[in-house]
Formats: structure tokens, sequence, C-alpha cells
């Protein structure tokens, strides 16, 4: 029985409801963000907890609804009540003057308005709202009919499920735009960019993607947006746009900001200028503006034409371009091992903000455009996100520049590149040791699903590889022993780049913290903010006049700064803009003890400014150490460490089957990783199977065998395995663990369990079917036994299942099968 009242957990539920749907808000609606991730999800988590235990007090609009997990294999086709119109294009003021005369002509007068708003880059939508409840929601398509994603655009956060109001019809139909925020795309590319994976091209193509994709769950992951433009009914009770917009905004739906009542078609082209620049500011794409006559019985005099309605017209800005110099090639390793080159060009300004860099995604593109050292290149923003060069000014070429060679040698480990037979993209085969790749597996195995190693997070595990100290898994267990070196060890990788030959570079701004004398690091960061359409020389010259600005020790400053810029110049090397060579830094310090040439060569082995200084054979005087640690980036204090290593420490009681999912064995999932461990009891019994005696285990294939055996015959898993196993991790499960088998009852059946039960939570009747001697499975084929039908099971596996003649018994009928009616 739970500890709370009633009344108590009423309040919470409210109080939680309340608190959850205001950060959606502010997230959503008005792109702010008060806490972080880790305490929402914490919040979710206590909401979720006493709606299970008093469903009773669960609110309609409650954001747990919002999480998804329904399977849809095929999205069903639904017509249109009122046609999803296209509208027609304009790209400049002559177009829109010819528009509005049309309209003036059209009603033989001009007194009309224009509702204006921006033009959103995402994927329409028809959303049917009965007696106050979303009830479908269905895609343009072509316009008459479209796609049916109800279940998917639930789990949109601002989307309403369920209004609150007055005067709110029994049936209407809003229209909006659903878009992924500009922050998202660029976090989910920054995942597959890590991941090695092909980048997405732009948020439009990406959130038209998520919005088809089968499992709910996962676009729940997603956090797209909505916004709406559009109220449709018979009983609105509204006579114009303008006034609909109102009501939808009244009603909890998610309007753009950007909407203006403009007055006559010159208020239309102020309204175009005021945001041509503005726009980018925004957390979407946009397009253009489009305007539409306030009025709904002038829209219905003024009628349609065979495709589009000629009330409404949409003006297109032009896509912003610019031309750069192309100022070195560097490549980036994926935790895949596939590689991304990247073109590093001068500062441009463009669509609102400074590109140095952009994409150049593979060989075939450096071939195809044909660049050259040192060429201009044009630069345009696809869909106003991701930089991308679009040709080569070839009559401003330099006499004898050469092409861009594409590297034949990992930049990370110096192993030679792959390229597989008819895939574009290089790869590094170094699978054990390339720092990236490395990073892939061990980040798996400290997850919170395998070791739960949680004071682990990326950038300490990044460290800890790029430094030397782990290669595999077993490697994390002997940090102990090596924990006096990892004090000092940096920890931000964020500072650093590697150049085309593999030689390291440091922030800009680091260097100059470094190598000048009481001017604070955000004094410089502000600085170069203020100069970043600059190139890297003019921006080192004009800092002389910042640092007399700064009036602190301007005459040492200065001489350093003069020095900094002669060593820089004096060594040929890329250009990359924000990064310098470390080398040529290191040199200000320590450059009487050894050559810049010789840094050089360290810091083409190296990955971190703590890296090479342990290399040195001298000692460092106080000054250096002061000078080399304003260099470094973040390191690892005594508090870091001792907490990564009792986290290690506790990881050690895992039970067998986390620690087989933990070991990477290609095709493994949790599931089959406890089917595994409950089946064979330990490893050895695993890797001794024979084919015959794997599949016979229900849930494994021929690639999961072929994947156990290519794991178990590689050495140098084997001895990992030994390593792991002597530090005390579990590879056979303790008695313990076993599951107890309650009854017999169910011998020999194969069972899956759909749509809500009653009397048991999501994972507990898999617990309760194999207790009593059963096999829970977790799709829909001839096998199974029958199938256990819970509220709203989903249509598509009750249809499947009726095809194949599949059983359905109720939960109740199951209750009686194993005595507990």
């Amino acid at each position: 029985m739970s500890s709370v009242s009633n009344k108590e957990a009423q309040n919470r539920i409210t109080e939680l409801t309340k608190t959850i749907n205001r950060h959606n808000h502010l997230y959503y609606q008005e792109d702010k963000s008060e806490i972080s991730d880790y305490e929402f999800d914490q919040l979710l988590a206590e909401l979720a907890s006493l709606e299970e235990q008093f469903p009773e007090y669960q609110d309609k609009n409650s954001p747990t609804l919002r999480v998804g997990g329904t399977i849809t294999k095929e999205f069903e086709t639904v017509e249109h009540e009122t046609r999803m119109l296209s509208l027609g294009n304009t790209y400049s003021k002559e177009e829109l003057l010819a528009f509005d005369e049309r309209v003036a002509k059209g009603l033989g007068h001009r007194s009309y308005t224009y509702f204006c708003e921006l033009k959103f880059d995402g994927v329409a939508i028809s959303i049917v709202y009965e007696n106050g409840e979303l009830v479908r929601a269905v895609t343009r398509g072509d316009g008459f009919r479209g796609d049916n994603v109800t279940e998917n655009v639930k789990t949109i956060k601002n989307i309403p499920l369920y209004l609150k109001g007055e005067n709110i019809p029994a049936k209407f139909e809003v229209r909006g735009e659903i878009f992924l925020p500009i922050k998202e795309f660029e976090k989910i590319n920054a995942e597959r960019e890590a991941n090695g994976e092909a980048l997405l091209a732009n948020p439009r193509n990406t959130a038209s993607g998520t919005l088809k994709m089968q499992d709910s769950g996962a676009v729940a992951k997603r956090r797209l947006n909505c916004y709406f433009y559009q109220l449709l009914g018979d009983d609105i009770g509204v006579d114009n746009h303008f006034e609909a917009m109102q009501l939808l905004e009244e009603w909890g739906f998610n309007i753009s900001p950007t909407y203006k009542n403009c007055t006559d078609i010159n208020s239309v082209l102020d309204y175009i200028e005021s945001w041509r620049e503005k726009r980018h500011e925004l957390p979407l794409d946009t397009d253009g503006v489009v305007l539409k006559i306030n009025n709904y019985d002038q829209r219905e005099e003024l009628g349609f034409t065979a495709k589009i309605p000629r009330w409404a017209i949409a003006y297109k800005y032009k896509a912003e371009s610019a031309e750069s110099e192309l100022m070195s090639v560097t490549y980036q390793v994926g935790r895949t091992g596939a590689i991304t080159p990247v073109a590093n060009l001068s500062p441009v300004l463009l669509a609102g903000t400074t590109v140095k860099r952009a994409s150049l995604h593979n060989a075939n593109e450096i071939e195809r455009l044909d660049l050259h050292d040192g060429d201009t290149v044009y630069v345009e923003k696809g869909g106003e996100i991701i930089p991308k060069i679009t040709g080569v000014a070839i009559d401003q070429r330099k006499p004898n520049a050469l092409p861009i060679a594409y590297i034949s040698h990992c930049p990370e480990c110096g192993t030679q590149l792959e390229r597989k037979e008819g895939e574009a993209k290089h790869f590094c085969p170094n699978t054990t040791s390339c720092p990236p790749q490395i990073l892939g597996r061990i980040e798996h195995f400290v997850s919170k699903r395998a070791m739960n190693i949680d004071s682990m997070g990326t950038e300490r595990i990044r460290a800890l590889i790029n430094q030397g100290y782990v290669e595999n898994p077993a490697d994390l267990y002997e940090l102990e022993s090596q924990k006096d070196r990892l004090l000092g060890l940096e920890i931000n990788s964020d500072q650093y780049e590697k150049s085309s030959d593999g030689y390291l570079y440091v922030a800009l701004r680091k260097a100059l913290f470094s190598i000048t004398e009481g001017i604070a690091l955000s004094a410089i960061d502000k600085y170069l903010t203020e100069n970043e359409t600059l190139e890297q020389s003019p921006k080192l010259k004009n800092f002389s006049t910042f640092i007399r600005n700064q009036n602190k020790k301007v005459g040492q400053n200065i001489a350093s700064l003069e020095k900094f810029i002669e060593l820089l110049t004096g060594l040929e090397h890329d250009q990359i803009e924000d990064f310098v060579p470390t080398s040529v830094v290191l040199a200000m310090f320590v450059g009487n003890q050894i050559s810049v040439e010789e840094l050089r060569k360290i810091s083409q082995k190296n990955n971190t400014v703590h890296d090479i200084v342990l290399t040195f054979n001298f000692e460092l005087s106080s000054d250096q150490e002061d000078k080399i640690k304003k260099l470094k980036g973040n390191t690892f204090q005594e508090g870091v460490i001792s907490n990564m290593l009792q986290g290690i420490n506790a990881s050690k009681e895992q039970p067998f089957e986390k620690v087989l999912f933990a070991i990477g064995i290609r095709n493994i999932g949790e599931n089959t990783a406890q089917i595994l461990a409950q089946h064979f009891k330990n490893i050895d019994d695993l890797k001794e199977a024979s084919i015959e005696a794997l599949l016979e285990i229900n849930g494994v294939g021929e690639t999961l065998v072929q994947s156990l055996q290519e794991f178990f015959a590689q050495e140098t898993h084997l001895q990992m395995v030994e390593r792991l196993r002597a530090h005390g991790l579990h590879f056979e499960i303790k008695e313990e663990d076993l599951p107890q088998l309650e009854s017999n009852n169910l011998e020999g059946m194969k069972i899956l369990a759909s749509g809500k039960l009653n009397h048991f939570k999501r994972d507990e009747i898999i617990d309760v079917i194999t207790a009593n001697g059963g096999t829970y499975v977790k799709s829909v084929s001839k096998s199974l036994s029958f199938i256990i039908e819970g509220e709203d099971m989903g249509p598509s596996k009750k249809e499947k299942a009726e095809k194949l003649g599949v059983k359905l018994i109720s939960e109740a009928e199951f209750m009686q099968m194993i005595d507990k009616q």
C-alpha cells in the first residue's frame, strides 16, 4: 500500500502536471529552458509513478500521455473533408503588386486587409477535434487525401489532446505546420556525425521522416513542434482569419508569434522587409511570407483557380549565398570509423550567422567540386542551417594551386583507410584501437542499461581514450592503479582540432589567454565574438589594439603577441579558423628547451597539451606551469576521480545478462542477452554452444549465431572477457538471479501480450509467463500459442493475428490459466 493519501496524491499530480506543462510551454513555444533535461525527466518520472498508483487523478492532457509507444506498420489513407491547397509563389515586389491588383479587380474595391505570417519550412498537418478531443491527424498528401499519423502527432507536446474553454464547436479542423526546431536538428546531426552516420539534409525532411516513423515512442524523442495557421468548421462563430487565430490561441493552440494584420499591400511590403534578417533569430526554418485576405466573405468572392486560392499567395526570400576562401580541409572520424571531410573557410556572414566550416561529405563531393588549395568557393545554407559549398569560382583560382588530395590514413590512429565497393565514404578499419571507435564501444559498456556507470560521461571517456588510459572495457577496472596520473588529465576536447596531417591545434581563445597576462578569458571571448567575421591574420593584428584598451601589462603583452605572430608565420601549417597549432603556443613558453619542429612532431602523436607536457624530459618552472595551465582545458580533480572509480567498482555487481549486453556482441540487445543468460547460465557454455543448440532458442536466428561465432573467434575478445572476469565481473548467473518457477501451467507455450493490462505492468507480464513455464514472444507469428488481448490492442496486430489464426484470450482467461483468478 502506498504511504501517500489520495488527497496528497491528487494535489501532487495536479501540481506536477501544471509544472511540467509549463516547462513544455516554455521549451516548445518560447524556446526557453529553466531546468535541465535531467530535472525535467525526474519530474516526469514522479508523475508517471503517481498516475500509475492513482490513475483516477490523471489529467486528460497529462504530459505522460506524450511518450508514445504505439507501433504503426502501415499508415491508413484518409480523405480530407476540405481539400488542402498549395499556394502560388512570388519572388519580387513587382509580382506582389500584380497579385494585389488582381485582388482589387476581383473584389471591385480596395476595402480589404491582409493577414501576414512567416512561411515555415515544415510538414502540413490537418487535425480534427470532436467534442474537444483530438480524434484524427492527417498529412497533406496530394491535397485530397493523406496519411493518418494520429498516434505520432499525439506525442507532440504543444498539440492539445483535449481542449478546455468555452464555446468550443462540437467538431472543427485545425491546420498547421509541424517542424523540427533548429537546435533539435543540430543535436540529432551532432549525434549522427559522432556515430559516423550520414548527416540529415535539413530540418524539413527530418520532420517529415519523423512523422512517418512506425514507432511513436521514437517520434516523441525527436521533440517536434507545431505552429497552427488555419481554423475550419461549420459553426466557428467568426468571420475573419485574425479572429479565428485569436480563438485558437484562447483554446491553447500554438500560433506563430510572427502574424500581423496588414492594412494594404504597402504594409505587407514593410512586413516582408522587417522580417528579412530578423527571421534568422527564430527557432525554425523560414523560406518566405504568406499573405491572405483576412475577411472570409471576400475570400469566397475571390474563389480559386484549378490549383490555388486567388485570395492568398506566398512571397519567397531568395536563398542567401556568399563567397569564401577555402583555407584547408580537415577530416573527422565518426564512432563507426566513417571519415567526413570538413572545409575550413575564411569567415563569411550568411543567413544571420558567421560561417567558418562546411561539410564536404565524402571524396566524391571533393572530386565533383574539383576543389583546389585556396579556391574561392560559393557557400549557401541548405535549409538555411547546414553550410554547403555549391561551386568554385574557377576564374579566381590561384596559379599553380594543387587539387585537394583525399587522405589515405586515419588522422586519429594512422591506419590506412578503406573504401568498400559501392560506398561513398572511406572508413578506418582499426576497430580495436582507433579512439573515436573505442569511444562508441565504451559508451555502450558504461550505459545505464548495461554496466550503469553514470559517473562516466562522454567527455571523461573521450579524455581517457585520447590520452591512452582506456582501449577496451577491461582497462576501466585498472584505472584505480593509475589514479595519481589521472590528476590534471584534460577533459574538455572541444578546444582541440587535428589538421589534415594529424597535428594538434588548440583554440585561439585559449592561446591568446595563455600568452597574455592580466586579461580575463571572458574579455578575450568578447573580442573574438565582435571580430568573428575577420580572418585569423587581421584578427591577431587587431588584437594589439585590444591589449592597449585593456591597459594591463601592455608592453609585455604586445611583445608576446608579436612573438606569437612571428612563430605562427614561420611555421607552414593548415589554416583552421579559431584554432592555432599547439606547437607554436607551447614554443612561447618552452622554446628555449625544445624546438618548434620537435614540439610539432610530438603534437602529431598526442591529443592534448597535458599529453605533450608528459613527454618533456625537463622540469618546468612554476611560471611555465602557470602559463600551460591557462592553455589546458578542464581537468580531472580528486573528487571527479574518486566518484568515477566508485562507479566503476559498483558496476561489478551487475548481473550476467547486463554484462553480456555490455560487452558489445553485435545483434545482442537487452532482451536477447537475458534469454541467452538464462538459457546457458554462464559465458563458457554460451561460447561452446553448437549452432543447433543456439537455433533451438526462441528469438535466436542465423544472424545472431554468426555474430556470436565472430565474437568468440577473436582472441582480443576472449582476453577482454578473461580480464573482466579477473576483475570480478559476473559471467555466470547467480542462483538468486534465476527466475523462480511458480508452476508448469504454461510449459511449452509461446505467448504475446498486447494492449493495456489491468493486473500487470509492461515488464511484469514477461516475468509471470516465464515463472509459469512459458516463453514470452515480442511479435505476432504462426508459432504463437495465443495472445493476451488487453485494452486498446493495436488494430494491425489484431488483424494479423486473425489472419494467421492465432487465438486471442482475455486477461481474465489468462489469470485462470495461471491459477490467479
